[in-house]
């Protein structure tokens, strides 16, 4: 173990033993909404209805995002049939291949040892781990520009030869082009803004001649410009919702109430980068140094890290995952620090999370001591504690190993210690979670609601849409009193959602008085407002989120 390079057996049986973990971890959780279930259900409804252009979500038109990763989940439905391994497939995979290509990146630019410290940091990191287990569009995104970002690194390096420059730059513009397709414009703005950052910190002003835009802007218009054209040609209001709403309002705006505090991507970054936080600050610093050479690698990943990391953080909008992309090009860093680190800094950097793990183990059980939830969902609290426990002693015990293998200058195995731990507390973090998501989704609703259901049955949705619950019941449903993000599709197609309660109550009656089976799945205090108006309704489950009710 002083010397993991000398042996490919274990360096594969690691590489395998990571992939099948990942791979088998997929299919162990509900769908959790809003996003795992909004993505499944879309991805569903088009391989149910044959169309590949028009991307919709509960019937109605949605065009808030491309469709990449809706064509990869219809792909993995109709290759291997509807379920929660199938909806994740696309996301694992591109997961393990952002690990793959950044350690094949550290491998060629910067030596096998780089290479293999930032495919285990990379693979160990929480936020990149948790993201290639969740059905969501922040790994996809990360995956096809981290095809960019490796792709343009190794073509960049200065001994390329003139043929491997030239299909790594095809190959970074074809990564540049997916990233469009999974996420919008950012998939080109963002790369394209670091190649100018980095000249101009780098004055590298002759990358520019090496980036072969000719050959690259045919390919990258080749692979993302087909689909724009066939759904605006199909739906003429759509360029504008895409491009005009959903980017630069977006980033402006607060229209989607997603803003968060300017230091609001910092304390995700905490948790984060976790096991490798306590190398973090040094690793940047030590990225600041100018190096021989035409080409600055690590400067381009500075950069990389630091402007996407701040764009986000000015932006309007906020969620965790939109730094993801960071996460590759920080993995790199990190490594070439590790290869030099003083013994001084990896100790601290094990000793950090030795002292996490601990914190975790006394923290856990005073959370339920304050939390004031439903008691229901306390109870759900209490049946994940055990998994967040066991994360925590896992990190305790692996920065513990850590540390001690640091002070016997047994420098991978020290490293490798950290990367399982990292890994390990992040599955059962995300395996425990399943008794809550279960209940987010309202999974043990399903057989109660599929009960009352024919196929001429009608479900309503009142005040509220279900994200999960769609997809398992097979089934769209009928919005009525909701329309946040369908409020688009709905100026379109308002026909195909009922405006308000009372419209909802008029069609439920009529119905009732016909003999046609009608479910609705409503909050509870439209719930409790209609049984006060006499509106007919048969309770058929509940719990703390959602009332279902039949009118027969």
């Amino acid at each position: 173990m002083d010397d993991l390079l000398k042996s490919k057996k274990l360096l594969w049986s690691l590489f395998i033993a990571f992939a099948l973990v990942s791979l088998y971890a997929l299919g162990v959780r509900t769908l959790v909404p809003p996003d795992e279930g909004r993505y499944a259900e879309m991805a569903r409804e088009m391989l149910v209805s044959g169309d590949w252009i028009t991307t919709r979500l509960n019937g109605i038109k949605y065009f808030e995002k491309p469709p990449l990763q809706t064509w990869m989940n219809a792909l993995s439905f109709a290759a291997f049939g509807l379920g929660e391994w199938q909806a994740r497939l696309w996301t694992g995979l591109c997961g393990l291949l952002g690990v793959a290509l950044t350690g094949y990146a550290g491998w060629r630019v910067f030596g096998a040892r780089a290479g293999l410290y930032a495919a285990l940091v990379l693979g160990s990191s929480l936020f990149w781990v948790a993201s290639g287990q969740i059905d969501s569009l922040d790994m996809s995104l990360s995956a096809m520009m981290a095809i960019g970002l490796c792709a343009l690194l190794i073509a960049q390096r200065d001994d390329a030869t003139p043929n491997e420059r030239r299909n790594w730059m095809l190959a970074c513009w074809a990564g540049m082009a997916l990233a469009v397709l999974a996420k919008g414009l950012i998939g080109l703005v963002l790369p394209g803004a670091v190649l100018v950052l980095y000249t101009v910190v780098a004055r590298d002003w002759a990358i520019w001649r090496r980036l072969h835009p000719g050959k690259g802007l045919l390919l990258f218009f080749a692979i993302a410009a087909p689909w724009f054209v066939l759904v605006a040609l199909k739906n003429p209001e759509q360029p504008r919702f895409f491009f005009i709403h959903e980017h630069f309002e977006r980033f402006l705006l607060k229209t989607h109430h997603r803003e968060g505090a300017w230091y609001y991507f910092f304390v995700m970054l905490i948790p984060g980068m976790m096991p490798w936080l306590g190398l973090l600050p040094q690793s940047l610093a030590a990225a600041l140094r100018r190096r021989p050479g035409a080409f600055q690698p690590r400067t381009l990943l500075l950069v990389w890290s630091v402007f996407i990391f701040f764009f986000f953080s000015y932006s309007s909008s906020k969620l965790p995952g939109y730094i993801l992309p960071i996460f590759p090009a920080l993995a790199l860093l990190v490594a070439l620090f590790l290869e030099t680190a003083p013994l001084r800094s990896r100790m601290i950097a094990a000793g950090l999370v030795a002292l996490v793990g601990l914190g975790g183990m006394i923290a856990v059980p005073q959370v339920l001591k304050v939390s004031t939830r439903h008691p229901s969902e306390l109870a759900l609290l209490q049946a994940y504690q055990p998994w967040v426990l066991g994360a925590a002693l896992l990190l305790l015990a692996g920065g513990a190993l850590a540390l001690a293998q640091t002070r016997r200058l047994r420098r991978d195995a020290a490293v490798l210690a950290l990367a399982v731990a990292g890994f390990g507390a992040t599955q059962l973090i995300l395996a425990g979670f399943e008794s809550y998501g279960r209940h987010r989704a309202g999974l043990d609703l399903v057989p109660k609601i599929a009960a009352e259901l024919s196929p001429e049955t009608k479900i309503y949705s009142v005040g509220m849409y279900e994200q999960s619950l769609t997809f398992y019941l097979r089934r769209t449903v009928i919005l009525a009193e909701y329309r946040d993000e369908f409020s688009f599709g709905l100026e379109q197609q308002p026909e195909l959602a009922l405006p308000d309660v009372d419209a909802f109550v008029a069609q439920w009656t009529r119905d009732h008085q016909a003999g046609v089976r009608d479910v609705a799945i409503m909050r509870a205090d439209i719930y409790a407002t209609l049984r006060q108006r006499g509106v007919p309704m048969r309770l058929v489950g509940q719990d703390t989120r959602r009332i279902v009710v039949a009118n027969r």
